[in-house]
């Protein structure tokens, strides 16, 4: 049996969350097998009515005693500063050294795509985007802020061993799953201190790898390369802020950001699931918002914990439902979010 902890979170996390639930507890049926699930109310409404965001002891709690967590979405209106997010969301990823974000790009029905001629045998790479150092780790500070002669400064972090494990990770994933290419990108052409990090450790960790071809992109054109040749890339590898970016534009490519499935992974440990379309506040409560991301993350979620086959059955049956046209109004369809959800378990069983 694995343990699961269930964050829905703000917003349309809740909404997606109960479908993924729900089709996490029709695939036990059918696949004849045990997961317990333990829900946290960890949200902005606990957070604006106790003041408390993560409880003192979570961290150790998920380290002990679960396999995975699931995170619907954070973000609410009525708390500007997204402390309560930035606590419990990014006080996980940097807390149980989450260094891992993987984004599967690939379109599930032809129809999603937007770029002209292109189908789904054209789009399949995955991202593996560094998740606890570069711009996001907090670094800098203001000086004479609110002033004409304000200083706002921002520092970029990359260390030797974060860029070495995370361009490990990479190439480790395309050696286990018949990937023959590796692309690192990076600005290196500007950021001539830590993207040179980058330069020279991708280009050492690649001996390793002789098998694997490899190649080198700026972001700026690597962007471009998306949209004009997608097929190019198997594996990407990037830093945290880079890799940001060009999963959404990712996601845009497998019909936005509500097919968008996440894993945020430290191999062999507990590991953070989630889907990555945010909490859409406005949307919030009116069963409209797609829950297939969020369904394809715990997809994702099972594959970790062990039950590769389980999550295949998962996405298969979201590609029957696509290909029989039933879809959310993002999509282009008429389905609600729970009929969405309904549609997935159907053709589980």
């Amino acid at each position: 049996m694995k343990h699961i902890a269930i964050i829905p979170g703000d917003g349309i996390g809740v909404d997606v969350t109960r479908e993924a639930v729900k089709v996490l507890e029709q695939v036990q049926q059918v696949y004849d097998f045990k997961l317990e699930m333990t829900h946290f109310d960890w949200n902005a409404d606990k957070y604006l009515s106790t003041g408390i965001t993560l409880p003192v002891g979570a961290m150790d709690m998920f380290r002990n005693e679960y396999d995975a967590i699931f995170v619907g979405a954070y973000g609410d209106p009525r708390v500007p500063d997204m402390k309560h997010a930035a606590d419990i969301l990014l006080g996980l990823r940097f807390g149980l050294d989450l260094y891992i974000n993987l984004r599967p790009i690939k379109p599930l029905h032809d129809s999603l795509i937007p770029l002209k001629g292109r189908t789904s045998k054209d789009i399949n790479f995955t991202v593996f985007r560094e998740n606890t150092e570069g711009m996001y780790v907090n670094i800098g500070g203001c000086f004479k802020k609110g002033t004409p002669d304000e200083v706002a400064i921002q520092e970029d972090m990359n260390t030797r061993k974060g860029v070495e494990r995370i361009i490990v990770a990479a190439f480790e994933y395309a050696k286990d799953n018949g990937r023959n290419r590796v692309t690192m990108t990076d600005k290196s052409n500007v950021l001539r201190y830590g993207h040179d990090l980058w330069q020279r450790t991708f280009a050492e960790v690649a001996t390793r790898y002789p098998s694997i071809e490899t190649n080198t992109q700026f972001v700026d054109a690597l962007t471009m390369w998306m949209v004009l040749n997608p097929d190019q890339y198997q594996v990407i590898v990037t830093n945290n802020m880079f890799g940001d970016v060009i999963t959404d534009l990712g996601a845009t490519l497998q019909g936005g950001l509500g097919m968008a499935a996440s894993g945020n992974i430290h191999p062999g440990k507990v590991s953070l699931f989630e889907p990555v379309h945010g909490s859409a506040p406005k949307y919030a409560g009116k069963n409209i918002a797609n829950p297939l991301g969020a369904i394809l993350t715990a997809a994702m979620m099972l594959d970790y914990v062990g039950y590769k086959e389980v999550a295949k059955g998962i996405e298969k049956s979201v590609i029957k439902a696509l290909n029989l046209g039933e879809m959310t109004q993002d999509l282009g369809g008429k389905l609600s979010t729970t009929e969405m959800g309904d549609r997935v378990c159907k053709y589980l069983s």
